[in-house]
């Protein structure tokens, strides 16, 4: 096998050059981090569950005519992807009140918020991904008007979907986090969600118990994180002892 081209490696991932141009290769790993990185650790088979998790997801923004950099996944760990521009902000979509901004607005954990707030980050490492407002956004031209209209448009529809098909197998979406990148074709250039959906990127609780589903389970010492994954992709059908193409439809919770 030809040895491939790594493009970059970060705390989740590393990126590869694609086997056709405009492709890229995205390779999931078990690393975990959390607070900036300030803890670190590794959960088994994290990078298989996020794999199939986030192209299950993927599939199903592409039918609602959600564009995503999506093409298909290649084996266990990997999926191929359109080669973007990375937008470099974050846009953090809430729900119910959760982690920092329970903190920063002396909120309690789990008050349903009174309608989605959406928040902005910018993506670096190096800064702690600060908080930003969509005027930093506009006039430091990571992204025009028309690009944050864009991203706006695409992240309230991806969270009504989402927030339908998580409480139809018994799972809260919290909240959650998408990136977005620049798709072009010749001259031509639209906007596309980016990076993954998974539990590394969202909050999930089980709609009955409030217990967490994803990665707060390692934030917070909580125990049992790779029970934890795999019963989201259990409760969504997909669990990777499946064949790559007999991925079952997600099972309605009573």
């Amino acid at each position: 096998m030809a040895r491939r081209r790594q493009i970059y490696e970060g705390r989740a991932k590393i990126l590869f050059e694609g086997p056709e141009a405009g492709t890229i290769v995205q390779h999931f790993k078990d690393d975990a981090t959390a607070f900036n990185a300030s803890k670190q650790g590794v959960i088994t088979g994290k990078g298989v569950l996020n794999n199939r998790i986030s192209e299950y997801l993927m599939l199903r923004l592409h039918e609602i005519g959600v564009p995503t950099h999506f093409i298909r996944r290649l084996n266990m760990r990997e999926q191929l992807v359109r080669e973007v521009e990375m937008i470099p902000v974050e846009v953090v979509v809430r729900n119910i009140a959760a982690g920092t901004l329970s903190e920063r607005f002396a909120i309690p954990e789990g008050t349903p918020l009174p309608r989605t707030i959406l928040e902005y980050c910018f993506k670096s490492d190096e800064l702690a991904d600060p908080f930003v407002s969509e005027e930093h956004i506009t006039a430091f031209e990571w992204a025009s008007p028309q690009d944050m209209d864009d991203m706006v448009s695409m992240t309230l529809r991806v969270n009504d979907f989402l927030t339908g098909l998580f409480l139809g197998i018994g799972i809260r979406l919290v909240d959650f986090r998408l990136e977005f990148g620049r798709l072009w074709d010749a001259d031509q250039m639209r906007i596309v969600v980016a990076d993954e959906i998974s539990p590394d990127s969202c909050r999930l609780w089980d709609a009955k118990t409030n217990e967490k589903m994803d990665k707060d389970r390692f934030r917070r010492d909580l125990g049992n994180v790779e029970d934890a994954y795999q019963e989201v992709a259990r409760r969504l059908g997909i669990l990777p002892e499946s064949g790559p193409r007999d991925m079952q439809g997600p099972k309605v919770m009573q």
